[in-house]
């Protein structure tokens, strides 16, 4: 490549960084895209960061032996960025057909997108080999662009490619970035071969084993750490896909800032391997610095995100908090690439320097990410993994630093404490997440633990309440309001059908959902489908009053599993759903509220079936709330809403929908909610929430799509692929606009004279009672 070594330089890095940034779209599309196929667990996010990086290892191994270094750089780079692309678009193409291959698509999945990341994994490695064989410190430099394109990406693809968009939308930019650079690559290809490649290789430098050790272990503690922290940050942020968006651009911003300091570093040091080996023992020091911020400080800075004016503040909020708490780590992984470049053998050429480094550093990466995302933190729990990382990243420092026994001995101390100052992971967080500080020391949390999939929570006050937490929010409670709208959920799902032998139970909570639906004496057995193995301990150990024992009940099974992959991989049809999931905008729930999850509920529903929903008013926006009505009653348009307020003013509400007209006869109703027959406990539990009659439980109806019509025109229909919930809720996790959106669903109310029926005058007590909540402003 002819030209001044500056000019060639910018033109690498704009490749590097255009290609990063293609990258990280397709590894956010790919995730939205797991989690849809195989669900919304560690294990979703297990394989792909198996595939992801694993593909990328790969193909930095094998860039080297399956391309002759007399092919021209650019023109193998050119080659491999169109073939991404292609690629890229396959994948987006044969998702839908994998997700209907139940018995294997996980594997599959993974095949289908493994040849896309090996290219991916070979594009360093290929414009490594562009660089002058004597300038290692481009590499890092490269590497550097490259990430900082990566940060470009995150922030493109969640904040707007995804948000506006869809998955389609965004893999459609990506491969239009891919084309655009190989083209851009192909032009510069017709320059004069660089002189790395004419040359031959030389020798290693002594010791480079140590070297590639040392850099995959600082891969495992970046991606291990990551793991652990974005789950903390997440707590602590609210886990919606703005809060993630920034948390990976922090995370990698800070590695492509290190970089390129470790470049510069790495262009003056005399001695790069020891270099290296502090950096090591810096990172250990930083780690220690993350898991104390993230766990000792920052759930007690007096921060109340309610008070924001504007969800931009928020953002700006987590964005500040994320560099504080990641950014001394991240800059020491970040300068540990060029640094092990320099140390590994600047006589070789380039091309395989840049592989070997690159795939050491993965290979670490993919351990420290599977174990601590699948392992390490529910097994031991977050502190014992920091404190296991903090002695990983301090015995990669001992392998490169000078062997003498005052650097060992200080090393040694600075290990110990350290790994003693790592705190416990904050009950207060695992608990209220980003209201810890507003909650702290209101509640006596008398159960707090890390999951394999969320952190669950259970907290005592002195009036006797009751509050289980799972992902650092109140879920469910024995107070008023959350106790009539779970027995809600339960009753109106068994008393409205035909013959509710079987009922499916999605999301465990604290039980009085599913419990208000097993005491039903019709039914025979229930399923209850939870995706995190600690909810129902939790649930059975704190809530077996409030719950009626259900987890005890010999007709109640319960299943780990996601939600959504049960329904779809269960040959079982039910005469009763209920759905209790997290709140839409945290990442993943939005999967339990698309049209295409509607429509499976509505296939596995026999005939004269219900199926009931929970639907938050608080913490969401109207948008967000028009777009799941108006997607629930697309697949039900005979559907009806009611509602649960709280204090005269609107709170929540429930969705109930079955695939034929909705027909209540209060008569039959009446007799049902007095059968006698020992065992039922149906008027016990409405009894409990203020309902005497089961007019008083039809007294909450609220509306259906045929009165609600215009309210809903222009609604966002929430699709598998765009699930526009949680972007549209992320917007509104500050706000409370329950009583607001409550008041301008029931601006819409009429009574449904085809619904109710009874021989007995029943309906004019319905009517009444109607009457009566709309007076109160309910």
């Amino acid at each position: 490549m002819s030209g001044k070594p500056s000019n060639n330089l910018a033109f690498l890095a704009a490749l590097a960084a255009a290609s990063g940034a293609a990258a990280l779209i397709y590894e956010i599309v790919w995730f939205q895209l797991l989690e849809l196929a195989i669900g919304s667990t560690t294990v979703s996010l297990g394989i792909l960061l198996a595939t992801y990086m694993g593909g990328m290892c790969l193909g930095s191994l094998l860039l080297p032996r399956a391309a002759p270094a007399r092919l021209h750089p650019l023109r193998v780079y050119a080659a491999i960025e169109l073939g991404t692309g292609g690629l890229g678009l396959a994948v987006l193409a044969a998702m839908p057909w994998i997700s209907g291959i139940y018995a294997l698509r996980g594997a599959v999945a993974a095949l289908c997108m493994l040849p896309a990341a090996m290219l991916m994994g070979a594009t360093l490695p290929a414009l490594a080999r562009a660089a002058p064989r004597s300038e290692t410190w481009w590499l890092g430099l490269i590497y550097a662009a490259n990430l900082a394109g990566a940060v470009v990406g995150s922030l493109a693809s969640g904040f707007y490619l995804l948000r506006v968009y869809d998955v389609t939308a965004a893999t459609y930019a990506a491969a239009g970035i891919n084309a655009g650079v190989g083209l851009a690559a192909l032009i510069g290809g017709r320059r004069d071969l660089p002189v790395a490649v004419a040359e031959a290789a030389g020798a290693q430098k002594k010791g480079a084993a140590a070297v590639y050790v040392a850099v995959g272990l600082s891969g495992l503690c970046a991606l291990g750490a990551e793991a652990i922290w974005t789950r903390a940050l997440g707590l602590l942020f609210g886990a919606s896909v703005y809060a993630l968006s920034i948390i990976v651009a922090v995370f990698l911003a800070g590695l492509g800032l290190g970089s390129a300091i470790g470049s510069r570093v790495a262009r003056l040091a005399r001695q790069p391997r020891a270099a290296l080996g502090w950096c090591q023992a810096l990172a250990a020091g930083a780690i220690a610095w993350g898991s104390y911020s993230m766990s000792a400080a920052m759930p007690y800075w007096p921060i109340d995100p309610s008070l924001s004016a504007s969800v931009r503040f928020s953002f700006e909020l987590d964005l500040a908090r994320a560099c504080w708490a990641l950014a001394p780590a991240t800059l020491c992984w970040g300068a540990s690439f060029p640094l092990a470049l320099a140390a590994a053998g600047a006589e070789r050429e380039a091309g395989a320097v840049m592989s070997g480094v690159y795939a050491a550093n993965t290979l670490g990466a993919i351990a420290g990410a599977l174990a601590a995302s699948l392992w390490l933190v529910a097994w031991a729990g977050s502190q014992r993994a920091e404190q296991a990382l903090i002695a990983v990243s301090m015995g990669a420092a001992l392998l490169l630093l000078p062997q003498r026994w005052a650097i060992s001995a200080a090393c040694a101390a600075a290990m110990a404490l350290l790994i003693r100052g790592v705190p416990p992971a904050s009950k207060l967080l695992i608990a209220y997440g980003r209201y810890a500080a507003a909650w702290a020391g209101n509640s006596d949390i008398v159960y707090a633990k890390e999951g394999l999939n969320s952190s669950v929570a259970v907290a005592k006050f002195g009036n006797g309440t009751v509050t289980f937490h799972v992902a650092g929010k109140v879920q469910a409670s024995n107070a008023a309001r959350d106790m009539r709208l779970q027995r809600m959920l339960g009753h109106l799902t068994t008393l409205t059908a035909e013959r509710p032998r079987s009922v499916l139970v999605i999301g465990c909570g604290a039980g009085i959902t599913a419990g208000a639906a097993a005491i039903d004496p019709r039914v025979e057995r229930e399923t209850i489908v939870e995706i995190e193995p600690l909810v129902p301990e939790a649930a059975s150990e704190y809530f077996t009053e409030s719950n009626f024992g259900v987890l005890q009940n010999p007709k109640v099974r319960v299943r780990i599993d996601d939600g959504r992959h049960y329904l779809l991989t269960s040959k079982d049809r039910f005469d009763g759903i209920t759905v209790d999931p997290l709140d839409p905008w945290v990442k993943g729930a939005a999967n339990l509220y698309t049209k295409e999850f509607f429509e499976a509920m509505k296939a596995h529903l026999n005939p004269g079936g219900r199926v009931t929903m929970y639907v938050q008013l608080f913490e969401t926006d109207l948008e967000a709330v028009k777009s799941l009505v108006a997607t629930f009653f697309e697949v039900f348009p005979e559907g009806t809403l009611w509602g649960n307020p709280y204090e005269g003013r609107g709170h929540d509400i429930v969705l109930l929908g079955q695939a034929e007209p909705l027909r209540i006869d209060l008569d039959e109703m009446d007799r049902r909610f007095g059968y006698r027959e020992e065992g039922n406990r149906v008027p016990e539990s409405l009894a409990e929430i203020g309902m005497e009659s089961p007019v008083d439980l039809f007294a909450t109806y609220a509306g259906r799509k045929k009165d609600l019509a215009a309210w809903l025109k222009g609604a966002a229909i929430n699709r598998d692929a765009n699930l526009r919930m949680q972007y549209l809720a992320g917007l509104g996790l500050d706000r409370d606009d329950a009583a607001p959106i409550y008041a301008e669903i029931l601006r819409y109310w009429r009574f449904p004279e085809d619904i109710f029926t009874s021989a007995e005058g029943r309906v004019d007590s319905l009517k009444r009672a109607l009457n009566r909540t709309l007076e109160r402003g309910e």
